[in-house]
């Protein structure tokens, strides 16, 4: 794909698979494909191995490898497979460099974790991995508000491959503002907090949104997708308030649960188990009961 088709990948559902653990507290690798190929026949064609829904921080780099080669193995032809990098310069470079020799068209940067984030040092950071991977799209995951727009068009004037933005601040106004300040049509934006947030961000210019419910339920977030991107309100409205008890129960205590509640809808399905690695923890036995009663009223196939 060239660039603008990596561009046009972008606006639909952004999927981001969990990332399976078997009994030896390793990779589940059948499992972990068949999380991926569940997303790909549910229609989406968008999939991002080693994103936060994946535990990338709670894998090492070679289990990191591991992730990206399931997920294009099991990915088709068709599927844009975005890895996501990152911690420092040069690990994230390495991981950029595997995820081309294994296939990927795109990779997704992770949010600096360094406790001091200067736009100057923000700008480098990404600067200094998408230029060592000039033919891969570059995706910038972000959470940090004080990032002003004039700093993604900087970036962009000197990175062609800097293609889109996950943008993942609760605040639609401020959304609104940088991807202004940023250049209008320079990228791609996706609103990065899912379907809870995706309608605010949607009415303010993001085309496309990632999920970790698609994991459980491609089909449902699809159909957001296209209501939001017709700008059919009555209908994304039915839909969102189908998928917020599931959602809220994800965002809940600042997200502590946030994947853990995705690993036991697909347990409870029976897709892989609900294993997870700290500092996340299994879902409380009180609220599997919960994801119990929401799969009841939803109704899936396994």
């Amino acid at each position: 794909m060239n660039f603008e088709q990596l561009q046009e990948s972008l606006s639909g559902v952004v999927a981001v698979p969990t990332t399976p653990f078997g009994a030896d507290g390793g990779i589940d690798e059948a499992a972990y494909q068949r999380v991926v190929r569940r997303l790909v026949e549910g229609g989406i064609r968008t999939v991002t191995p080693n994103g936060n829904t994946g535990e990338f921080y709670a894998l090492a780099p070679a289990e990191a490898n591991v992730v990206t080669r399931l997920g294009l193995e099991a990915a088709d032809r068709d599927t844009a497979v975005m890895v996501g990098v990152g911690h420092d310069v040069a690990s994230a470079r390495d991981a950029a460099r595997y995820a081309q020799a294994a296939g990927a068209s795109m990779i997704m940067v992770h949010q600096p974790v360094h406790p001091y984030v200067s736009v100057d040092g923000w700008i480098e950071y990404h600067r200094a991995i998408a230029n060592h991977v000039p033919e891969l799209g570059v995706v910038l995951y972000v959470r940090n508000e004080t990032i002003p727009g004039s700093a993604f068009a900087r970036l962009g004037e000197s990175c062609p491959n800097v293609i889109g933005v996950k943008y993942a601040v609760p605040n639609p106004a401020r959304f609104a503002a940088v991807a202004a300040d940023a250049g209008s049509g320079r990228f791609t934006w996706v609103a990065g907090l899912a379907e809870l947030h995706a309608p605010g961000y949607f009415a303010v210019g993001a085309t496309g949104f990632t999920s970790g419910l698609a994991n459980v339920d491609p089909w449902t977030s699809l159909r957001l997708w296209r209501a939001l991107a017709d700008g059919d309100q009555e209908v994304a409205s039915e839909i969102w308030h189908r998928v917020r008890p599931f959602e809220e129960l994800r965002a809940a205590n600042s997200s502590a649960n946030n994947v853990s509640v995705v690993k036991e809808a697909l347990c409870q399905l029976g897709v892989c188990a609900r294993d997870i690695r700290p500092p996340s923890s299994l879902l409380p036995i009180e609220l599997r009961a919960t994801v119990t009663e929401i799969l009841e009223r939803w109704e899936l196939p396994a």
